[in-house]
């Protein structure tokens, strides 16, 4: 399995306890994280829980996004080793852009930098 498939697989549900746990060691909080989620994709909490419940996959996840923000495209960087700017899956990038905002988050970026405000 290709880098891309493992990420496909992915359930997000599995994913999403790592990056609270990764925001609150660096004591950051969910609700952080969350609106972090709710910028990026456009879900509200009860759309991001129902879609913790479905166990939905990264794929599913990302595609069934109601608002993809446009400024994702502001994100640059390197993350896990990619520059995400440079990923050409559009399911990779946005998972990867969403690794890499929780990362600013836990390293202590202000969110209005890390939402591009």
């Amino acid at each position: 399995m290709n880098h891309a498939e493992k990420i496909y697989a992915l359930k997000f549900s599995g994913v999403y306890p790592h990056y609270i746990a990764k925001a609150e060691r660096k004591g950051r909080t969910k609700a952080e994280v969350d609106e972090i989620i709710f910028w990026l994709t456009g879900y509200d909490a009860g759309a991001l829980h129902d879609q913790l419940d479905r166990k939905t996959t990264f794929e599913e996840f990302f595609n069934e996004a109601p608002a993809f923000n446009p400024n994702a495209s502001k994100i640059k960087g390197l993350i896990c080793g990619y520059r995400v700017e440079d990923l050409e899956d559009p399911i990779v990038q946005k998972a990867r852009y969403l690794d890499k905002l929780v990362d600013e988050l836990a390293k202590g970026k202000a969110m209005e930098k890390i939402l591009r405000a």
